[in-house]
């Protein structure tokens, strides 16, 4: 499902991370990266949760951070979150696009 991503233009590498942290499903990325990017998804989920909390929302859209690494975009996916790297924030309109389609949402 999610090594369609690795068409879009400047997208890296994509995750399907579960909600106990798990690995669902990858794309684009060697075995031993995996944790640094589960950590990432593990830390925007604190972030996410803080705000929801903060704002009274039981729901959220997406969020995008730039790292040392490059821009990753965060989408849920039920309660999952899909982790998409890409090149450039430049290009997040496109993998927002790209990804809001792999996702049904467009």
């Amino acid at each position: 499902m999610i090594a369609s991503l690795l068409n879009v233009r400047g997208v890296r590498h994509s995750i399907l991370v579960g909600q106990a942290g798990e690995v669902v499903a990858s794309a684009g990325i060697q075995e031993g990266h995996l944790g640094g990017e589960v950590g990432l998804v593990a830390a925007g989920r604190a972030v996410i949760g803080s705000l929801q909390s903060q704002l009274d929302s039981d729901t959220w859209q997406e969020m995008v951070l730039d790292v040392d690494s490059g821009p990753v975009l965060l989408t849920p996916h039920g309660n999952q979150v899909l982790l998409t790297a890409f090149d450039e924030v430049a290009n997040l309109g496109r993998v927002r696009f790209a990804v809001r389609k792999l996702l049904g949402q467009s």
